[in-house]
C-alpha cells in the first residue's frame, strides 16, 4: 500500500508522518500515534464532541479560518496543510492558561471533565473566529456554536457563561503573520496523484475527473460526517480513498443571476450561509443541522450524493427547486448532466451516478421578489402579482444536534387567493427524500382556504408508507406530516402561536 506523506502545521512547526494508512481518522492518530491524550473519544460518531479539535487555513484574504471540527470520523490525511489545535497547543508555556480555558474554569464549567476539552477546543475556534475579530458573543451565537458539544455532568449554563466572558480577559491571539507563510510553503508543495496511491486527494476539477475515470472503485468522501461512521461503527476499509474537498473549482460558490451554484465540496457551514443570505428565514433551520463541528466539515454535496432518507437538506433543496450537476470525463473529454435533484435518487441510498461520475454543482434558484417573508400580511408581492410563502420543518427528539424523524418543506406562491404553485420535500417518509408531487397537484389552482388545506392533508398522510423505528413509529410520521401541512397553513395567515380553547374542532379560529 502507497500512502502519502502527512505535513501539517501543529504548535509553529510543521510536523511530517508516514505510513498513514487511508481509513486512520485523526483521532486515532492524535492518540495513538502522537500521544495526544487530551482529545477524548466519547461516541466515536461525531455526536459528542469530546474530540473536538480546531483547523486552520488560509482564507485566501491574508487570514485564517478556523472551524472546529469532530476528530474521531475525520480521516487523518484530510489535515494535510493544514493548521492543527488540540487542547494541548492552548496554554502559554509558562502554563498560563488560554482564555478559552480560564473562563471555564471561572465560571465552574466542568465536573467530571470529560467532554471539557472538546468545550475548550470549540470556545477557542468561537474566541478566534470572534472576540479576535472584535465580534461580541451573544448567548445566541455560544448556544448555536456550543451545539455540537454534550456534557451531561454540568449543566450548559456555566458553560455559556464561559463563552461570554473570555472577551474580559487579557486578549491572546494567534500569530498568523507567521504561521501563513508555512501553510503556504504546504500549499506549494502540493500532493502528487500517483496512480498507486491509496489517499488521492487532488487539487483541481480535471485532476478529480481523471482520479475517478482511473478509480471507480474508490471510496469518495469529503468530509467524512458519514463515511467517518462506517469506519468506526461498521469497521469498514478502502483500499482507494478519492477525497474531493480540496478541488480549489468544488469549494466555491458561484452567484448568477437567477441561481446559486455551490460546489459539491463547500461545507454545510457555508453553503448554508449563502442559503440564509438569500433567504433569512432559514437561519434556525440551517442551524438545527447536527452541530457547527459537523457542519465544518461535511459539505451540501456529501449530503446530497449519500441520499440518507433522513438527511436535512434535499427537503429543502427539493422544494427549493434545486438542480444538481454531474460530470465526468471519458477519453480526455469532460463530460456532464443536470437535472432535479429528487431524480437523483433510485432506491435506498442508490442514485443514477455512473461509476466514472461526480457529483460537481447543486443549483438553487434564488428567492423571487416575494421573498424571503416573516409573515403574508408584510409580504409584497412578486412581479407576477402572486406572494411567495416558505417553511421548512425538522422534527427531532432533540431540537439540536439530532437526526430528524420527520422533514418537511414547503414552497408555494400564492396568487388572487388561489395556489399559482406548490413545490414540497419531505425526508424521513420513504427510502429516499422525495418530492410529495400527489400533495402539491392536491393543492395547484385551488383557493387557499382551510377546506383546501384539509383535502391536501388527507393526499399527504396516503402519499407516503413511512416505516418505524427508533426515531418515531409509521403511524406517527403519517400524523406529523399532516399536523405540519395544518401549521403551515395557520402561520401563513399570520397565526404565530395556538391557544387551542380559541379554536373549533374543525381547526378555524372561534
Amino acid at each position: 500500500m502507497n500512502t502519502q506523506v502527512i505535513q501539517f502545521v501543529r504548535r509553529g512547526e510543521i510536523v511530517t508522518l508516514h505510513d498513514v494508512p487511508p481509513t486512520r481518522t485523526l483521532l486515532e492518530l492524535l492518540r495513538e500515534d502522537m500521544n495526544c491524550t487530551g482529545t477524548k473519544e466519547g461516541c466515536n460518531e461525531g455526536d459528542c464532541g469530546a474530540c473536538t479539535v480546531v483547523l486552520g487555513e488560509a482564507d485566501g484574504d491574508g487570514h485564517i479560518k478556523y472551524s472546529a471540527v469532530n476528530s474521531c470520523i475525520r480521516l487523518a490525511h484530510s489535515v494535510n496543510g493544514l493548521a492543527l489545535w488540540t487542547v494541548e497547543d492552548l496554554a502559554a508555556p509558562d502554563g498560563t492558561l488560554h482564555p478559552a480555558q480560564q473562563s471555564l474554569a471561572q465560571c465552574h464549567g466542568s465536573q467530571c471533565g470529560f467532554c471539557t476539552p472538546g468545550f475548550v477546543m470549540s470556545l477557542f475556534g468561537m474566541y478566534q473566529n470572534h472576540v479576535c475579530r472584535g465580534e461580541a458573543v451573544t448567548r445566541a451565537l455560544a448556544q448555536e456554536e456550543l451545539s455540537g458539544n454534550l456534557c451531561r455532568c454540568t449543566g450548559y449554563r456555566p458553560i455559556l457563561d464561559a463563552a461570554q466572558q473570555m472577551a474580559q480577559l487579557p486578549p491572546v491571539s494567534v500569530d498568523e503573520t507567521q504561521l501563513l507563510p508555512k501553510l503556504e510553503l504546504l500549499a506549494q508543495k502540493g500532493r502528487g496523484l500517483e496512480a498507486n496511491s491509496s489517499y488521492i486527494s487532488p487539487k483541481t476539477l480535471t485532476a478529480l475527473l481523471s482520479a475517478r475515470a482511473a478509480h471507480p472503485d474508490a471510496q469518495i468522501v469529503a468530509g467524512c460526517t458519514d463515511v467517518g461512521l462506517w469506519v468506526n461503527k461498521l469497521h469498514m476499509q478502502f483500499e482507494t480513498v478519492l477525497d474531493v474537498s480540496r478541488v480549489q473549482e468544488l469549494r466555491r460558490i458561484e452567484d448568477y443571476p437567477n441561481h446559486i451554484a455551490i460546489g459539491a465540496a463547500v461545507t454545510l457551514s457555508d453553503a448554508f450561509a449563502a442559503l440564509v443570505a438569500d433567504r433569512p428565514q432559514l437561519h434556525t433551520f440551517a442551524t438545527r443541522f447536527a452541530g457547527l463541528p459537523v457542519r465544518n466539515a461535511g459539505t451540501l454535496g456529501g449530503n446530497v450524493a449519500n441520499g440518507s432518507p433522513i438527511g436535512d437538506t434535499m427537503p429543502l433543496l427539493i422544494a427549493l427547486g434545486a438542480h444538481v450537476v454531474l460530470m465526468s470525463e471519458k477519453n480526455g473529454q469532460v463530460g456532464h448532466r443536470e437535472f432535479p435533484l429528487e431524480q437523483l435518487y433510485t432506491g435506498y441510498r442508490k442514485n443514477v451516478m455512473a461509476a466514472d461520475e461526480v457529483l460537481a454543482w447543486i443549483k438553487v434558484p434564488k428567492a423571487a421578489s416575494g421573498e424571503p417573508n416573516a409573515d403574508l400580511e408584510s409580504q409584497k408581492p412578486a412581479s407576477d402579482g402572486s406572494v411567495n410563502v416558505m417553511r421548512v420543518y425538522k422534527i427531532s427528539k432533540r431540537f439540536e444536534d439530532d437526526i430528524s424523524a420527520v422533514c418537511l418543506a414547503l414552497n408555494l406562491y400564492l396568487r388572487d387567493g388561489k395556489v399559482a404553485s406548490a413545490s414540497i420535500g419531505a425526508g424521513g417518509v420513504a427510502a429516499t427524500p422525495v418530492r410529495a408531487a400527489q400533495t402539491e397537484a392536491a393543492l395547484v389552482g385551488q383557493p387557499w382556504t382551510q377546506a383546501t388545506v384539509q383535502d391536501a392533508i388527507a393526499v399527504l398522510r396516503g402519499e407516503f408508507a413511512p416505516i418505524s423505528d427508533m426515531r418515531a413509529s409509521a403511524a406517527y410520521r403519517v400524523q406529523v406530516l399532516g399536523n405540519l401541512l395544518q401549521r403551515f397553513w395557520l402561520e401563513s395567515r399570520g397565526v404565530q402561536s395556538i391557544n387551542l380553547e380559541s379554536f373549533t374542532l374543525e381547526g378555524e379560529p372561534a
